[in-house]
């Protein structure tokens, strides 16, 4: 005996792939959302921003 097949089942699987891949292919060319890219500058500012606050050189003019 063969096995049953919901066509309609199949068809929505097939279209969910599709949406997937598209999906993908979309991520990759369109890049990140625009919240995370801010975010992403916001870290990056924060880290220079932190990093030059514990900086040990003197600007005083001293040998030492």
């Amino acid at each position: 005996m063969a096995e049953l097949v919901n066509l309609r089942t199949v068809r929505k699987r097939v279209s969910r792939r599709a949406d997937a891949a598209r999906a993908s292919t979309n991520r990759l060319f369109y890049g990140q959302p625009k919240h995370a890219r801010d975010l992403a500058a916001a870290q990056r500012r924060k880290f220079s921003r932190d990093l030059d606050e514990r900086r040990l050189d003197r600007d005083d003019g001293g040998d030492t």
